[in-house]
């Protein structure tokens, strides 16, 4: 690569990311705004020294990264939102969005196992279960004893109505029959939201969701390999044989289990909208670098009419997204309910990242289509973010359920 050309430099997207100005609360504390810059700089370090360096031997090798939990851990990653009581940081809807943000910029596969971690399984703990359930799972949630959300099953997907896996109440406890397809942090963790149809005295009482630990007999964790992309991560097929738990295992309500499920989904998928604008914006930053230093005709390409282009679309895409974000931030530091602001972020900044990454796949030229970059990887990453809790179709369908007041499914 030739140097980089007088009067052009490659931008890191903090320099121009418009942060958002709402305070973020820390074990009950006002944070301000320098204070939320210095949590993204202390994670963008983490990502820095840690997680970029080796993102792309662990993608080669589907390689759990085991790792890295320590240091996540002690830097306050896995407990972000964990109240300080349970060992966690305490941190709400704004500063949970800088920690995913970087670490979907980093490594979307650390960034899924996180966000599932928190804002699927500890955020439901936290908002459904007892004080018996939290103080035995969140400790262990911030520790790196993570936690998997297992709603989806190889023939109920996107419509969960028609699941089958079953939890018939006995005289001393409840016993699990089923199976799960795509869960993250499902072979690896230590416990496990399995959602299933409460059967008592032979009576469905409907979906119910049940804290399974990982270890209990007859759960068995299966990982996928061969996947597009968030090859890193732990995604797995689920065998539900026979599984015993008791009355305290229930989270929520017998026959409540869809609006737990519900509830999660909302954060989960404001999670995924942070990761996509964090992996968006790692696709500009890179191809920023690239344009100034790779030169052809004369000088370096960033000078060229239709590589900035591209740029610009990117950079126009990562401003719309963070906006919607940020709209969802400001909703949940309200404490308003925010569903149609988090389904909005989520089906525009991960259809947004997808496209932002084939951008710079374009902008790096062959050299764009080899792994000796990140932005192959960027791309594959993306492209999951369209899939999972509530593909771009299910999003629309939600947004216009929630405009019209007609459910169209």
């Amino acid at each position: 690569m030739g140097a980089v050309a007088s009067g052009l430099r490659a931008l890191r997207w903090s320099e121009v990311l418009r942060w958002p100005s709402a305070t973020v609360r820390q074990g009950g504390d006002e944070v301000d705004a320098s204070e939320l810059a210095a949590l993204r700089d202390s994670v963008r370090a983490f990502c820095d020294e840690h997680v970029r360096p080796t993102a792309r031997e662990r993608d080669r090798a589907e390689a759990y990264p085991a790792e890295l939990l320590p240091g996540l851990a002690e830097v306050g990653v896995l407990g972000a939102v964990i109240p300080e009581e349970h060992g966690g940081a305490g941190l709400d809807a704004a500063g949970y969005r800088v920690v995913i943000e970087e670490l979907g910029a980093a490594d979307s596969s650390l960034r899924s196992l996180v966000s599932v971690n928190l804002g699927l399984v500890a955020r439901s703990i936290l908002r459904w279960g007892t004080e018996e359930q939290q103080a035995r799972w969140l400790p262990g949630l911030a520790r790196g004893e993570l936690g998997a959300f297992g709603l989806t099953e190889p023939g109920a997907g996107s419509n969960p109505s028609q699941m089958t896996s079953r939890a018939v109440r006995g005289p001393d406890g409840w016993t699990i029959d089923g199976a799960k397809i795509f869960i993250t942090n499902g072979s690896l963790g230590a416990v496990t939201m399995v959602f299933a149809r409460a059967v008592v005295d032979g009576q469905d009482r409907g979906i119910t969701c049940f804290l399974v630990p990982q270890d209990a007999p007859g759960y068995v964790g299966t990982q996928i390999h061969g996947k597009l992309g968030l090859r890193s991560g732990d995604t797995a097929e689920l065998a539900l044989d026979g599984v015993r738990v008791g009355d305290d295992d229930v989270l929520g309500e017998v026959g409540g289990g869809m609006k737990v499920a519900l509830s999660a989904l909302d954060d989960g998928r404001f999670s995924l909208a942070a990761g996509a604008v964090g992996l968006a914006r790692e696709a500009l930053e890179v191809s920023l670098r690239y344009a100034s230093e790779r030169e052809q005709w004369g000088g370096p390409i960033a000078g060229k009419q239709l590589v900035q282009e591209l740029l610009a679309a990117m950079h126009v895409d990562i401003q719309a997204a963070s906006g919607l974000v940020d709209a969802v931030v400001e909703r949940k530091l309200a404490g308003v309910r925010c569903t149609l602001e988090v389904s909005t972020a989520k089906l525009f900044a991960t259809e947004a990242s997808v496209r932002c990454a084939d951008r710079a796949v374009q902008v790096h030229g062959g050299y764009g289509y080899v792994d000796e970059y990140p932005v192959q990887r960027l791309l594959r990453d993306a492209r999951g973010t369209t899939l999972y809790e509530g593909t771009s179709q299910v999003q629309h369908l939600i947004i216009g359920r929630l405009l019209t007041g007609v459910s169209a499914f």
